[in-house]
């Protein structure tokens, strides 16, 4: 029988697959890293110097005032020659740090209570309602906040004083909440948009009245966003100073005004005394913003400040 001569002649070469570029055992190609020059070098590390000895002369100023705040007698010397915590004991008479205390934390948490019931709603008014001159009206709710407490405080101080305000608690407490409902206000505003409006559509079809949408749909998920607005107005009226300082009287001063007194202030008092009621100051404003960083990220806030504008 003849054969085709013209027939294809497979061969095993031909019927093998093409090889694998994946199994050739090349290495994958490493990225390239970018090229520093050496005027970037230098810049970095001037940049590192810089901050590294910021940091380490603070650091060393907190520890001259602790280590004095419990020496003994210190004088040309590289360490005190003892410790004890006499100090700590005659700045709590002398200074009457009781009263200073309490008074404190009624300014305070006074503070904290009426911008949180006054900022939220205004907040959520700000979240939810669009109307003409919106940011002009945001515009004036942050002008405490870019203002120095100075430019407005002593017109504000001064009017307290007409009307009879000024050297109260009450005076104190309307002074300080100048600049924290505002605070309050640009934490909580951006805070609010992002809670879906859908949600209170849901709660009245299913029979939520304004009161149970408040208390078991909103409230619950306002309460990360209160609580860190909360905690940082309460770290911003300890260590207001100004406002304070213009309204206080001999009776409803502050921890920190009453630091300013004790500094600036006639009479012979011990400088350990003063480092230690510096240090209670300290320590307590040093709590509270550790405990107000839980909640809340300062680059977070930024980062809405800055989708705000």
């Amino acid at each position: 029988m003849a054969t085709d001569n013209h027939a294809p002649v497979w061969s095993a070469s031909s019927r093998a697959p093409a090889p694998d570029s994946r199994n050739d055992g090349a290495q994958p190609a490493k990225p390239m890293k970018p090229h520093v020059s050496l005027g970037d070098r230098v810049w970095k590390m001037f940049v590192w110097g810089a901050m590294a000895f910021f940091l380490f002369n603070v650091l060393l100023l907190i520890a001259t005032v602790a280590v004095n705040s419990v020496a003994t007698r210190w004088f040309g010397t590289l360490l005190p020659a003892g410790f004890t915590l006499h100090w700590y004991a005659q700045a709590w008479g002398d200074f009457q740090l009781a009263s200073v205390l309490w008074v404190t934390m009624e300014v305070v948490g006074s503070v904290v209570l009426l911008s949180i019931a006054l900022g939220v709603p205004a907040a959520y008014a700000l979240a939810r309602v669009q109307f003409r001159g919106k940011r002009f009206a945001m515009l004036v709710f942050l002008l405490p906040l870019m203002v120095p407490p100075v430019t407005y405080g002593i017109p504000m101080a001064t009017v307290m004083y007409k009307v009879g305000l000024a050297g109260t608690l009450s005076g104190v407490i309307l002074a300080n909440l100048v600049p924290a409902l505002p605070f309050v206000i640009l934490v909580m505003t951006p805070f609010i948009e992002q809670i879906d409006p859908n949600l209170e559509a849901a709660a009245r079809i299913f029979g939520a009245n304004t009161a149970k949408y408040f208390r078991y749909v909103l409230l619950p998920l306002l309460m990360p966003g209160m609580l860190a607005a909360g905690l940082l107005v309460l770290v911003r009226t300890i260590g207001m100073f100004e406002l304070t300082f213009f309204t206080a009287g001999p009776t409803t001063q502050t921890l920190v005004v009453a630091l300013y007194y004790a500094v600036f202030s006639t009479g012979v008092r011990a400088p350990q005394s003063i480092d230690a009621m510096a240090m209670i100051y300290m320590a307590i404003t040093l709590v509270w913003v550790l405990i107000a960083l839980q909640f809340v990220s300062p680059t977070q806030l930024v980062s809405r400040v800055k989708e705000q504008r």
